[in-house]
Parts: C-alpha cells; sequence; structure tokens
C-alpha cells in the first residue's frame, strides 16, 4: 500500500499566511500525476515553521482534493512524545492514511536507542493510523541505528520506513533484516535506483515535487528490468535533484515548480527566498534536463520511423 512515489510537497505562503486556495489548486495538478500520494507537513513544507492548525488544515485540504487512490501522508513529529501523539490523532482526523514521524533530536546526547524505541512505541500504540518511521540525519544529527529499525518494524502497526541518509549499506541491512510487508523508501531522487536495487520499494523525495512523471519513470523501468535505461535516467536526475535539496533547499524547490506551472512562492521567514541569480541558475538546470529529455524522445520516434522505413524498402 505504501509503495510507489510519494511527493513531500511545499506549503505555500501569502506573506506570514498559508495561501490555502494556491496549495487546493497544486495539489489538484498533483492529482493528476503518476504518484502514489502526498507527504503533507514534511521537511520540504517547511513543518518546523508551522503552527498545528496549520498542519491539520493542510491534511484536510489535501484529503479532500487528491483522488481516492492517492494516499496523504502527515508529518507528525515534535519534540515531545505527548505533541507527537496529539498532531498524529489531529491529522488522522484530519483525513491522512498513514503518519511520517521523525525522531527527536534537540536532546540528541541522550537519545539513545532505547529512548527512541519507547518514543516510536509509544506513538505506534497510539496512533490510529499506520506509522512510517522518518531518518533524517542531516538535520537531526542522529540516525536510526539498523538495529533499532529491524526492531521497531515488529510492531504490527509501525509499516515502513522513509531513509533520507543516502547510506545504502545501512538501507540494505534494514532491507535484508525486516519483514517482507516493511516498506523502505528512499528520501532523495539521488539513490532512488541504488536504494531499489537493494529492496526499497519507491521513494518519497523532493524532486517528485517538480519531476513526478520521471520519478515514477524511473521507478517503472526498474521494475519492468529495464536497468540501462533505470541507469541513464538516474543519472540525468541528479542535478536537478541537487538544485531542489541541498543546494537551494527548500526555497530552490519553490522556484522549481513555478517553472512547471505550480505556485511557489517563497518560503516562510526566516528562511529567505532565492535572489534572481539564484532563480536563474535553477532555471538553466530544468531547462538542460528538459532539453536532453526532449533529444531522447526524438532520437526514440526517429529509430522508430526509420525502422519502418528500412522495411518499406
Amino acid at each position: 500500500m505504501y509503495r510507489g512515489i510519494f511527493a513531500p510537497v511545499p506549503t505555500p505562503f501569502a506573506g506570514e499566511s498559508v495561501a490555502w486556495d494556491k496549495f487546493a489548486l497544486n495539489a489538484a495538478k498533483w492529482g493528476e500525476t503518476p504518484l502514489a500520494g502526498l507527504v503533507v507537513g514534511g521537511s520540504n513544507g517547511e513543518f518546523v515553521l508551522l503552527e498545528r492548525e496549520e498542519k491539520t488544515e493542510l491534511v484536510r485540504v489535501a484529503r479532500s482534493t487528491l483522488p481516492s487512490s492517492q494516499l496523504v501522508i502527515a508529518g507528525t513529529s515534535e519534540e515531545s512524545t505527548l505533541g507527537t501523539i496529539r498532531l498524529t490523532r489531529a491529522c488522522a482526523e484530519a483525513g491522512a492514511d498513514a503518519a511520517l514521524v521523525l525522531n527527536p533530536y534537540y536532546y540528541k546526547d541522550t537519545y539513545t536507542d532505547a529512548a527512541l524505541k519507547h518514543y516510536f512505541l509509544s506513538v505506534a500504540e497510539a496512533s490510529p493510523i499506520p506509522v512510517l518511521l522518518y531518518n533524517m540525519p542531516k538535520n537531526t544529527g542522529l540516525s536510526l541505528s539498523v538495529k533499532l529499525v529491524c526492531e521497531l518494524s515488529k510492531h504490527p502497526n509501525i509499516v515502513g520506513l522513509k531513509d533520507s541518509s543516502g547510506n545504502i549499506v545501512q538501507i540494505a541491512e534494514i532491507i535484508a533484516n525486516t519483514p517482507p510487508e516493511f516498506v523502505t523508501l528512499a528520501g532523495s531522487g539521488s539513490f532512488l535506483l541504488a536504494a531499489l536495487a537493494v529492496g526499497a520499494r519507491g521513494g518519497t523525495m523532493a524532486l517528485a515535487v517538480v519531476l513526478p512523471h520521471a520519478c515514477v519513470r524511473l521507478l517503472d523501468l526498474f521494475n519492468a528490468g529495464k536497468l540501462d535505461e533505470a541507469r541513464t535516467l538516474q543519472h540525468k536526475l541528479l542535478a536537478p535533484n541537487h538544485a531542489v535539496t541541498t543546494r537551494f533547499g527548500a526555497a530552490g524547490l519553490k522556484a522549481a515548480i513555478e517553472l512547471f506551472g505550480f505556485y511557489g512562492g517563497a518560503p516562510r521567514p526566516p528562511l529567505l527566498p532565492l535572489t534572481p541569480a539564484e532563480r536563474e541558475q535553477i532555471a538553466a538546470v530544468f531547462a538542460s534536463f528538459t532539453s536532453a529529455q526532449a533529444a531522447d524522445d526524438a532520437r526514440a520516434q526517429g529509430g522508430e520511423h526509420g525502422g519502418g522505413n528500412r522495411e518499406d524498402n
């Protein structure tokens, strides 16, 4: 159920307020793509800058806008166990199909495996919807250990993991030692193919917000055994993925989706919007990608037509 490509969508703002109408319009457009669903209130949604009521309303709008075939996964992490439980329950009431739960990290020096296990199990026991673990050591300063994830995977309400670490060895070890029904998702478009190769069932990555069809195509190529084509596409996605993640972050992601007819706008302060020069760099990266794709399509069509002509001769 939690397989496929998910897009962790940005939260649009009008000044300091959430632009609800723009979010609904964006969600409707993503609803027309082959995405498996949306992640609302995640890192790319600037979740640490949102109020609890805003997070639940985003879930409500997304669920009322998307087709029933697409899932809504809500980011429900807070620093306290009680806060995470309350937000998870509120998002479930708003229509979330599952919760994506990041580990607490402010007191990271004291968050042992035992402490994190108690946190996640407490949330899972109290949650009315399935829980996906979220491993993002770049932002939290902590990486969920293989041993911890494998222990947590035995809980019936903990159904999977989004891993943004980029540590393919760790991802492979987790997949090898968790139940078959436990779903591991790549957390970045930069290593989607590598994660699929060791057993991941899909991904939830910023790049899917901008290029949903390309990300889904990579998964489809892998599932069809077309590894050479999948590898070629993965290589082409590296630069666009870098642009909307480590290079320009949430502000870059918002600038990028504007190139494809979505509303991006500025991030919520204290984050700053891109400069005009940075926006030009984003545009150049995606123009290069679309040009390369167009050239590939033309070559493919030309090969088909050329073959037909040779048969006629």
